[in-house]
This record gives C-alpha cells, structure tokens and sequence, in this order.
C-alpha cells in the first residue's frame, strides 16, 4: 500500500457510498448552494451557542450521509473526525450522539482529507467494512476563538478569511460503484514563521506545495492525470502564492484546473469575505457537496483534494508561536 515516502496507493478502491452537507445561510447564497443538501436559515439551530450549533451541523451531515447510504449508525466501525475548538469538542460530543466508535483527529482545515484518508485506509485494509469521515467549523465559533467575536464588529485586513459554517461526512464502503479514494498523500508540518492570524492563506501555502510536489513524486505522475486539483481554504493571497511555488518548483499545473475550495464557496462580488473562505468544512462541504456532485454527472473522472490546515492554537498566538502548516492530499476517481 505504501507508495514512495509518503502515499498509500489503495488498490481495493474503497467507494465513497454517500457523502452529505449541512452548510449555513451565508454559504446559501454562495454560487453552490444547490450542491449543498441542507441550507440552514439561520446560524443557531435551535441551539443556544455556537459551539452546541456547530455540533448539531455535525449530526446532521453524519446522519445524513449513513442514511444515504442505505446503512445504520450500529454497521458503521469507525468514525474518523475532528474540527477547529479546542479539544475537538464539536466532533467529540457529536460521537457522544452517533456512538460509533471514535478516532478523534486534529488537522486543523486539513481534518476532512485526513480523516477521509484514513478511512478509506481502514477500509482498504479490509480493517472495517465501512467507515465514515466527517468536519465540522462554524463562523461564530472559530473566529471567537482564533480571531475576535463576531459580534465585536472589527475590522479585517484583506488577508483575512471568513470560516464556513457547516459540516461534511462520507461515509466509505469495501464495495460500491464509487467514485473512489485512490490514494492518498500525508503532509508533513511546514512552517514558514509567519505568526498572523489574519494571513492564514499565506502561512498554508508552502505546506500545500510541499504535499503536492510528493504527490506526484511518490506515485509518479503529473498534474494532468487529474481534471482538477483543488486546495483546500488558502483562498486568493495563499493561492496566489502557491501558484507561484508551484511555477518555482517546476511542477506544470498547466496540464490541469487548480483551483481553491476557498475561492469556490462565495462570491467575492456580493459577499464580503475578505480573501476568500476557511475552515474545516470549507474543503469539507465543497468536496463531499459540489466536487462529488460534479463526478456524478460524468464532468470530472479524476480530482486531487488537498486540504490544508495551520495547527495554531490561541495559547500559540498568545505565546508568539509561529504558525506551523500541514495539508493531506485525497484522489478520488471515477469509472469511465
């Protein structure tokens, strides 16, 4: 399974039986609401915080996805999952509810290709007969925590993002008619000094490249095996830097689409989003929604998702820790 340093080639192709989303209003006006199956009307749920909100998102998107899949919670074996809070609670108390048995990750805006890479290598393993990867952020709950309250009202810089509400699961099966997880690429942690919260895009970048150029050097080929290749939330300033690492390091993304699911998600036009979208369900909610959607019509047959993430944390910040960055990359293809 093992491929070069870093990638597992997975040769049972683990099937992606159902994926599902749970999104916010704000992302319901974005140009792929219909990809998403539930467009909430507010940002509470019925719940009295953000945080016990952005639980409720998880539940939602986690049941959906196993009752798409024509399964119960009791045939699932693992649920591989993590979110932004500390302590990953969000992900954690929504385990409380599913009692599927738990692998709680922390990778930060990576989470959703981490836990869907693990999955799926569970699955491939012969490990488990079905598993499910899920994500979770919501945009009252991370930006207290790593930037301010929204309800300060403070301005930001043009290199700060705006954290998608919503959730994304798939749940992963040893036999289906796909598409499939193909192989995967785990990240390492790179970390190029920057401290600011507010350019997480530019502190990401590197670390996405960096997974990227292995991708192709352990599998041993070129961008233009893939229709698309999609980072995660690194949005217009990290995108743009990382089009210029890429050009650097002679990798010809010429021979395919490379786009971010940061730049995907809003309209920059109508909504104010700063630089673009992050968090945990950005990569999350624009895969499991309007990527698998796309394949499903036969308009992608072959996609690299690599979702990014910056593993800060405020007590970092506080300490004036530098940003370490890691992103994990998934392919997922289709039968022609």
């Amino acid at each position: 399974m093992l491929k070069g340093h870093q990638s597992w080639l997975f040769e049972n192709k683990p099937s992606i039986l159902a994926a599902a989303t749970s999104v916010g209003p704000f992302e319901g006006q974005g140009p792929l609401a219909e990809d998403f199956d539930i467009v909430h009307g507010e940002l509470y749920l019925g719940q009295d915080s953000w945080e016990k909100a952005e639980k409720a998102f998880l539940e939602e998107a986690a049941k959906m996805a196993i009752q798409h899949a024509g399964l119960t919670e009791g045939q699932i074996q693992f649920h591989f999952g993590g979110d932004l809070m500390n302590q990953i609670i969000s992900s954690s108390f929504a385990a409380r509810t599913l009692t599927i048995p738990y692998l709680g990750l922390f990778g930060a805006c990576s989470t959703s290709m981490e836990s869907l890479a693990l999955a799926a290598y569970i699955v491939n393993s012969g490990g488990a007969k079905h598993t499910l990867a899920a994500t979770c952020s919501h945009n009252g709950s991370v930006e207290k925590q790593f930037r301010y309250p929204t309800e300060y009202g403070s301005q930001k810089p043009p290199t700060a993002q705006f954290t998608v509400t919503g959730a994304g699961a798939a749940v992963i099966g040893q036999e289906g008619k796909g598409p499939y997880v193909t192989s995967a690429t785990i990240g390492r942690v790179v970390d190029m000094g920057i401290q600011d919260p507010f350019n997480m895009g530019a502190a990401m970048a590197p670390a996405a490249v960096d997974t990227i150029e292995a991708h192709f050097r352990d599998l041993q080929i070129e961008p233009g095996y893939y229709d698309l290749i999609v980072t995660g939330d690194l949005s217009k300033v990290g995108y743009e830097i990382a089009c210029d690492l890429l050009k650097k390091h002679h990798i010809p993304m010429e021979q395919t689409t490379y786009s971010d699911c940061g730049m995907m998600i809003y309209n920059y036009e109508t909504q104010n989003v700063q630089a673009g979208a992050s968090g945990c369900a950005c990569s999350a909610v624009v895969t499991y929604g309007h990527l698998l959607n796309r394949m499903r019509r036969g308009e992608l047959n072959r996609i690299l998702v690599v979702a990014t993430g910056a593993l800060l944390s405020p007590l970092s910040f506080q300490q004036n820790e530098t940003i370490p960055c890691i992103a994990h990359a998934v392919s997922i293809e289709r039968e022609k």
